[in-house]
């Protein structure tokens, strides 16, 4: 049901809106998907050095920019891009809703959230080491 005050739009108008909806939801979608290759291969790059330099008993020499800040690093960017491509996301979703009317439920809004939530605890984990 649509509300009130929402125009009424002809089929192919209506059909172009429901597309234009779609692309911006396959767009969200392709940034969970580089955000959480992001986020994943970060904390995959600290934990494996983690792991490779606890098997040895020589204690190595900590650099500027080891594979721990390198990581962290990389889930930055992850958290970052998708908190950008919700932002934008956000803003076309509301730019369709005011030229015609409210848009259905996105589900891809609701798993960048929770791909958001899972960067930021892998950035603590790596962050302080738990």
């Amino acid at each position: 049901m649509s509300k009130p005050d929402a125009p009424q739009l002809d089929a192919s108008t209506r059909l172009a809106v429901d597309r234009t909806r779609l692309a911006h939801e396959r767009t969200l979608m392709a940034w969970v998907r580089t955000a959480t290759s992001l986020i994943s291969f970060g904390f995959t790059i600290y934990k494996f050095f983690q792991f490779e330099i606890s098997k040895d008993d020589v204690h190595r020499v900590n650099s500027i920019f080891g594979p721990r800040r390198f990581g962290m690093v990389m889930i930055v960017i992850g958290i970052l891009s998708l908190v950008t491509a919700q932002i934008q996301d956000y803003f076309h979703r509301r730019e369709l809703d005011r030229q015609y009317g409210p848009a259905p439920f996105s589900v891809a809004t609701v798993v960048a959230f929770v791909v958001g939530a899972l960067g930021i605890v892998a950035l603590v984990v790596t962050a302080f080491e738990l």
